[in-house]
């Protein structure tokens, strides 16, 4: 795909809305209202809103290599707190996917500059779970593996924040955790325990 090409698809996707719809874009205009925080890997293959079937202002996105939720990185904390005090998202859900080029990187020995500081994260989900990582003998299955594990450790991230409890006490909002699969295109629900999570790390990381 070139940049002419980009604009092309563009007045085609404009007419195909106008026909449709000839208000589209004046109801598009009015604002936003998503139920959904999506939060999940840049890779070019993964794209959130068609992988789920949402229209424009159905799901909040935001993406970074290997769906990461850091502690320091202001960009994810920011969306997420847009998402839950000004959107008023009912559900994050943090979707990783599977032949993720992110997390086999972290895992290679070599020194990638300045992905080095963002992959260690990916790492620390190694070094958490290693025992568990160590008995999968396929490099294929065990970066699967790691993944989802991955996935889990982020939405556990996201429970530590005051942000996010503050929201689950106040009206409900649950963490969800996904993988998508780029062999099948299927969506998984890992099925996180989020309220087991948040009981876990409450005497450490409760925040009022």
């Amino acid at each position: 795909m070139n940049l002419d090409t980009v604009f092309e698809n563009n007045e085609k996707w404009i007419a195909e809305k106008l026909e449709t719809s000839p208000d589209y874009f004046e109801q598009l205009a009015e604002g936003q209202s998503p139920e959904l925080l999506y939060i999940g890997c840049s890779d070019s293959r993964v794209t959130a809103e068609e992988v789920m079937g949402a229209k424009p202002g159905e799901v909040f996105v935001h993406r970074n290599i290997a769906n990461m939720v850091i502690s320091i990185d202001l960009n994810v904390l920011s969306v997420v707190k847009y998402a839950v005090d000004y959107l008023k998202v009912k559900h994050i859900i943090v979707c990783g996917h599977y032949a993720c080029g992110g997390v086999k990187a972290a895992m290679q020995s070599k020194d990638l500059g300045v992905l080095n500081p963002w992959l260690r994260n990916i790492r620390d989900v190694y070094r958490l779970h290693k025992e568990e990582l160590n008995t999968i003998e396929d490099e294929t299955k065990k970066y699967d593996r790691l993944v989802e594990l991955n996935v889990k450790e982020q939405c556990v991230n996201l429970i530590k924040t005051a942000v996010v409890q503050k929201a689950f006490r106040d009206h409900g909002l649950k963490v969800h955790g996904w993988i998508f699969d780029v062999h099948t295109g299927k969506l998984i629900d890992l099925k996180i325990d989020f309220e087991g999570y948040l009981k876990n790390i409450m005497e450490i990381y409760h925040l009022d």
